[in-house]
């Protein structure tokens, strides 16, 4: 099944505050959507999710950025 081609839109830049500091995060409104139902279903702020994804993120040997973190949590966590 494909996705509509309303997916397919490009990236949208949010600010998250991460242990106390801003940084911003591009991600396709599909993926934004993903991570706001995610948050939801763990009962966390979305800022708490990305921060909890960026924690586990930096404990990899090789750490991809973090908006490829997020994509690749929310593929294998959904």
């Amino acid at each position: 099944m494909s996705p509509p081609p309303s997916a397919y839109h490009p990236p949208v830049k949010r600010s998250v505050a991460i242990a106390g500091h801003k940084t911003s995060i591009s991600l396709e409104p599909l993926f934004w959507d993903m991570l706001r139902a995610a948050a939801e279903d763990e009962g966390v702020a979305v800022a708490a999710l990305v921060a909890r994804i960026d924690a586990e993120r930096i404990k990899s040997p090789t750490p991809p950025g973090l908006a490829s973190a997020i994509r690749v949590w929310l593929v294998a966590n959904r």
